[in-house]
């Protein structure tokens, strides 16, 4: 009988962990669509602009080891 009392406590800790995790959930103020398309928009755009900056950079230092080279 130990042996499954052993067994048992992961389960039970595992089903605890998820029932926390549902009940925290439940407190979680999830957005509006207008809040939500703006998130993304903000997303969306600050992705643009590192991918543009940082191909910009690498076309620079692409020019300038070239040009050493």
């Amino acid at each position: 009988m130990a042996f499954f009392g052993k067994l048992k406590q992961p389960f039970s800790s595992l089903f605890s962990f998820f029932a926390d995790s549902w009940g925290e959930l439940k407190k979680v103020r999830w957005p509006n669509r207008k809040e939500l398309t703006s998130y993304t928009l903000v997303v969306l755009g600050t992705v643009f602009f590192m991918t543009l900056y940082f191909w910009v950079l690498d076309i620079g230092i692409s020019a300038i080891v070239e040009a050493i080279i």
